[in-house]
């Protein structure tokens, strides 16, 4: 009942808000364009609110990209298929990732024998072993897309052949009490690669289709299997040098990160650094490499980043792709919880 008057209250608040609204003539055209580009339509009563939230994210993306114009950032933001969600609505939709209670209890990544000179740069990428950018639409399930793309990679180094493996199938065959996933609603990569581990493999993306949502029962048959999973095991917590020795040595790493700030929503280029991202995790990536890079004409000052694939489609960020301030305390909750399977 609370809950219900809650969100009651938020829906009066919104449709006031939206009757007081003055559209900005100016933004016309950039808004039916925006509308056009993404598909998007609305009821008499709801377009009103969702222009007054994406013109406010219109002007939000201008005075930060504005203030980068003059130095005071090192990444730009650019208006996206988000533009008509508030940040709220944003996280509740998409960042459902789900801290893992047990992640101790696991095999440790071990550095002994690693180069104490890595190389200066990685990107798995090149070498083959990741998958082109997916879109888990409005689902919040990048728990699966992040154990996917590890598997993807370990699958292709064990092989030679690179798979696009099925979030779908783990979506709805971890939503049940053995597992403890939440379809939609969150999950964990641990329990997914655990879920291949039992399952004795994971089908393709081409037999067991995505189609964001987990309204129907596990469809998995062994004639789908196309990768199997024999362990898995966890970097060290909080420590971005093992999770760099972990990319180095094994390959791309299922990890995660606080994805909730606005910034992080309208995200196009540049080094992501948000001195307001917390701690606390909400969204799960996959880490395919790492870098440096320089900022400015004759710039001696090196930054440090990850190369991080999202499930956010390619029109967000840098074709879906984004890069994460390294080595500065972990930024963001970067290395907090980064996990990878064995084949």
């Amino acid at each position: 009942m609370q809950v219900f008057v809650v969100f009651l209250v938020a829906v009066v608040t919104a449709v006031a808000a939206a009757s007081s609204f003055s559209k900005d003539p100016a933004l016309e055209d950039p808004w039916q364009e925006w509308k056009g580009l993404h598909g998007k339509q609305y009821s008499e009563e709801t377009e009103s609110y969702r222009r007054m939230v994406w013109e406010d994210n219109w002007r939000f993306i201008e005075q930060h990209n504005q203030e980068h114009a003059a130095g005071k950032h090192s990444y730009k933001l650019g208006m996206n298929h988000f533009g008509d969600l508030t940040n709220e609505e944003f996280n509740r939709t998409m960042n459902r990732f789900h801290q893992d209670p047990a992640l101790e209890e696991l095999p440790v990544f071990n550095s002994t024998g690693i180069s104490s000179q890595p190389p200066r740069e990685m990107d798995w990428r090149n070498k083959g072993y990741v998958t082109p950018v997916k879109n888990q639409g409005r689902c919040g399930s990048c728990w699966a897309f992040s154990a996917t793309g590890a598997v993807e990679g370990q699958h292709f180094k064990k092989t030679g052949r690179l798979v696009s493996l099925s979030e779908q199938n783990l979506v709805e065959c971890t939503k049940n009490k053995k597992y403890m996933n939440y379809g939609c609603n969150g999950g964990l990569m641990g329990r997914a690669f655990q879920y291949i581990i039992d399952n004795r493999g994971i089908a393709s993306e081409r037999r067991y289709p995505y189609t964001a949502k987990d309204n129907k029962p596990c469809r998995y048959s062994a004639s789908m299997k196309a990768a199997r999973v024999s362990s898995y095991c966890r970097v060290p917590n909080r420590n971005e040098k093992a999770l760099r020795d972990a990319v180095v040595a094994i390959g791309p790493i299922s990890t995660c990160l606080n994805a909730g700030r606005r910034t992080f929503q309208f995200y196009r280029s540049g080094i992501y650094y948000d001195p307001k991202c917390g701690q606390s995790i909400n969204h799960a990536v996959l880490a395919v490499g790492y870098g440096v890079s320089w900022f400015g004409s004759g710039s001696s000052r090196p930054t440090k980043f990850w190369l991080l694939k999202n499930s956010w489609g390619r029109r967000w960020g840098n074709r879906g792709y984004f890069r994460l301030a390294r080595d500065k305390n972990n930024h963001c909750g970067i290395a907090n919880q980064a996990v990878y399977p064995v084949i």
